[in-house]
Parts: C-alpha cells; sequence; structure tokens
C-alpha cells in the first residue's frame, strides 16, 4: 500500500488542519498552473497562514450533492466507494480527500455537481483542463492506473469519463509540489 488511510471527517476543523500541514489535490492545479483562480502565491500565502477561501454558493451545493451522486456512482459501476483522507507513505506532505475509494482500494472517484464543469465535460467528453492535476495527484497517492471521474447534476443525464495515469505527468507534478513544499516550510521558518 502506498498510503494510509487518515480517520478524518471531511470538513471539520481538524481536516482542514491536516490539509494545512501537505499538499492535497485540490492544490495540484494550482502549483501546476492551471488553476485559472487561483495563482502557487496565494496558495503558499494560505498554506503559511494566510487567510483560507471560504466555500462559495457552487462549492456548498456541490458538497450538498455529493452524497446522492456518490450513490448514482456506486449504482452505475456496482461498487461501494467511501470517502476517504490518504496520505502518501512515501512523501509525508503528499494527501488527498477522495470523494470515493472502494473498501478493496481498486476503484478512486473523483465527482463533480458543478454546472460549468458537468457542461465542459458533456460537450468535450473530457476533463476540463483544471482538473486534471487533480486527477494525477490522486492517481500518484493512491498508485492505482485509472480514475473515474464522475460529473452529477439532478435531471440530468450523468457523465462518467476514466482518466489514465499519466507517469510523465506525475513525475513533474511530483517535482513541482516538493519543491513547493520545501518553499512553504522556508516561509513557516520564516514566520516562526
Amino acid at each position: 500500500m502506498t498510503y494510509t488511510i487518515v480517520a478524518l471527517q471531511q470538513g471539520e476543523r481538524e481536516w482542514l488542519d491536516w490539509r494545512c500541514q501537505g499538499i492535497g489535490a485540490s492544490d495540484a492545479p494550482t502549483i501546476m498552473g492551471e488553476n485559472p483562480w487561483k495563482t502557487p502565491e496565494e496558495l503558499l500565502s494560505e498554506k503559511c497562514g494566510g487567510k483560507r477561501e471560504g466555500p462559495n454558493a457552487a462549492m456548498i451545493r456541490g458538497t450538498a450533492l455529493e452524497p446522492l451522486a456518490r450513490k448514482q456512482f456506486e449504482a452505475k459501476v456496482g461498487i461501494q466507494v467511501d470517502p476517504a483522507c490518504l496520505q502518501s507513505v512515501e512523501y509525508e506532505w503528499l494527501r488527498a480527500s477522495v470523494d470515493g475509494l472502494a473498501r478493496n482500494g481498486n476503484t478512486v472517484v473523483e465527482i463533480k455537481c458543478g454546472e460549468s464543469v458537468y457542461r465542459k465535460a458533456s460537450i468535450y467528453r473530457k476533463v476540463p483542463d483544471y482538473y486534471y492535476g487533480q486527477l494525477q495527484h490522486i492517481l500518484a497517492v493512491t498508485d492505482l492506473p485509472v480514475i473515474d471521474f464522475y460529473c452529477y447534476l439532478p435531471d440530468k443525464p450523468d457523465i462518467h469519463l476514466q482518466i489514465a495515469r499519466n507517469d510523465h505527468y506525475i513525475i513533474r507534478l511530483l517535482e513541482t509540489e516538493s519543491l513547493f513544499w520545501e518553499q512553504v516550510l522556508e516561509k513557516k521558518k520564516l514566520i516562526g
């Protein structure tokens, strides 16, 4: 096993603290320069105790829809998955809060319930570029060959894509994230 499961409840204060003590999957697109809404400098400030962004209306709606989306995914694929907090054995800072992990660890799913991502995934039948790093980060943590990407909106057909592991990208991702984490540690030392 390349990771341990950390007993935390997603959304709770301890979970938020744990996320700040490492690099999570949702941080990956920012670190890789693929997030159009946040810069690596802004993320660095957040990781060093700066103001964190609160959830916006779309995030709150997505969180509310996620349990229903997970049930729909389970019915579609015939596998039960549970939310889980994963931490790499090799890199202490490498973490992922996954939307669903099969009990045997062979399937991992990232669920999206936003209208914009749904529209883009349905039109182009691919994951929007700003989520690619997040998915590859999860594959780096789990060491799985594929991740399920599941878009759900009530009263619309679901979108289920399987995204293959990209080892070349993951090598670059881990190098970039490692350098970023060194910056976090250096800045925290300076702050005291």
